[in-house]
């Protein structure tokens, strides 16, 4: 990871919330949020997809934490850091079901939570680095496209592709049959992409318009797979559904 994470902080306490984000933002995290009930931390991680999430079990609304947590793994594979002050075994075992990355005891210390994200950085490192790294050959036909794998070119076809995922300096090329991890950003794979078919909808994608199965007005569905849709893009999305 060669920039620093960003960080979406779910804490129902505005004061601790906000003493969270100074210190993050002092140690030099972008923090996308902060939210204070669980729907809106689930509304929040669809829409602005961040790196971390620093999840309080106890939260207002109508789901607490762990619930949100499980609502956004429907989706989103977000390393996920709890903040709680209830230790009681029974929201430790729910909260376990969740995989998080770690766990921070209220009240923590500046140390505590700087240490503990960077840990957090260091497992995303390892989770994230390809063994074998891939990259997109810089000549491409209007067709398909060539990826480098193991000293070979393996040869993809444009109209095969779903839908394309960032992810710091990588992208992952969903196909229906498999998934190709490339070391690019999505800026330089928009680039080889020339066919009219992919249109961006988000920071985080581009889309296949000939894959779509629903578009709804925040989100748009391919092969089961539930997309956001940016604010920025959407008109220009909604504009080229109608051209297809």
């Amino acid at each position: 990871m060669t920039e620093k994470p960003r960080i979406l902080i779910v804490e129902d306490d505005m004061i601790i919330a906000a003493n969270i984000s100074l210190q993050l933002s002092n140690l030099g995290y972008e923090v996308t949020g902060i939210e204070t009930r669980g729907e809106d931390a689930v509304n929040h991680a669809r829409e602005n997809h961040p790196d971390i999430i620093l999840m309080d079990i106890q939260l207002k609304g109508k789901i607490d934490g762990v619930e949100a947590a499980k609502s956004i793994q429907k989706t989103w594979d977000i390393p996920l850091v709890y903040l709680t002050a209830n230790s009681d075994e029974a929201s430790f075992q729910r909260a376990k079901e969740t995989h998080p990355y770690a766990f921070i005891s209220k009240p923590f210390n500046k140390l505590n939570l700087e240490r503990t994200i960077a840990l957090v950085e260091e497992k995303i490192k390892e989770k994230k680095t390809p063994d074998e790294e891939q990259d997109l050959l810089i000549e491409g036909l209007e067709d398909r496209i060539f990826i480098r794998s193991n000293g070979k070119l393996i040869k993809i076809m444009l109209e095969d592709i779903l839908y394309i995922e960032a992810e710091r300096n990588y992208c992952h090329i969903h196909t229906a049959n498999q998934d190709y991890l490339v070391v690019n950003t999505l800026n330089l794979v928009c680039e080889k992409l020339t066919n009219k078919d992919f249109i961006r909808i988000h920071r985080s994608f581009v889309v296949n318009l000939r894959k779509l199965d629903a578009v709804a007005d925040s989100y748009l569905e391919i092969n089961n797979k539930v997309i956001p849709i940016g604010k920025l893009y959407k008109d220009d999305l909604m504009k080229n559904i109608r051209k297809v």
